[in-house]
């Protein structure tokens, strides 16, 4: 079957997450987590095709609100596809980036005033799901947070790719700016390795001065005494 990410089509079947039918395809949503329905960020908008999805579990309830419910909001890492039909969903980044990009101020602050309502009611429930949930050691705190710190990169390489698309006209100055740092960290590392005799670098970095040669060969010069 075919699922709509971002309206992006999406090869699935039945019994797949929503979050790892995402990432099979490169779709834009969250998984700051690593999927253990701790940090929301797989939030997305169920626009069509609802009822070809599993309920919404303990752990959905304890971080969306009816409210959000009523707008199609769940967990794409605790959504599951129980069957055949038309899914059509947005992350909740795509949905606020067609917020911004339309200059729907009263969308904007629909939405704004939605998550603000969601997190103050919410927050206490999702805190003691959490904490209930690492008392059974149902997940791992020691896990989460690796898996925490992966996704955070992650999260900020996809941030950067999202800008990129939206805003085209960024690229040639974040370019400049980026070849401008190599070439600095470049020339920093030449000049401690040559300074040091090859015995000092930056860590992580190579110097050209340091890389290996081959000795020059020297040949014998016969002198001759009349």
């Amino acid at each position: 079957m075919i699922i709509f990410i971002n309206d992006k089509p999406c090869e699935a079947k039945t019994g797949d997450l929503l979050l790892k039918v995402a990432q099979r395809h490169n779709c834009h949503i969250g998984y700051i987590c690593g999927g253990n329905g701790i940090c929301q960020s797989c939030f997305v908008y169920v626009k069509e095709g609802m009822d070809s999805l599993s309920a919404p579990n303990n752990i959905e309830k304890a971080f969306i609100s009816d409210k959000l419910f009523q707008e199609g909001g769940r967990l794409a890492c605790q959504c599951v596809i129980i069957k055949e039909g038309t899914v059509r969903l947005l992350s909740r980044a795509e949905n606020l980036k067609r917020i911004v990009l339309s200059l729907n101020v009263p969308g904007f602050i629909t939405y704004a005033q939605t998550i603000g309502y969601n997190v103050v009611n919410k927050l206490p429930e999702g805190a003691g799901t959490l904490v209930d949930r690492i008392k059974k050691g149902q997940i791992s705190p020691g896990d989460s947070l690796g898996k925490i710190g992966n996704g955070v990169v992650q999260a900020s390489q996809l941030l950067s790719s999202t800008v990129m698309e939206s805003f085209p006209f960024l690229q040639y100055p974040a370019t400049i700016l980026a070849d401008g740092a190599k070439g600095a960290l470049k020339g920093a590392t030449e000049m401690v390795c040559t300074v040091s005799g090859g015995r000092l670098h930056l860590p992580g970095t190579d110097a050209s001065c340091c890389k290996s040669e081959k000795t020059p060969v020297i040949e014998p010069v016969k002198i001759s005494v009349k």
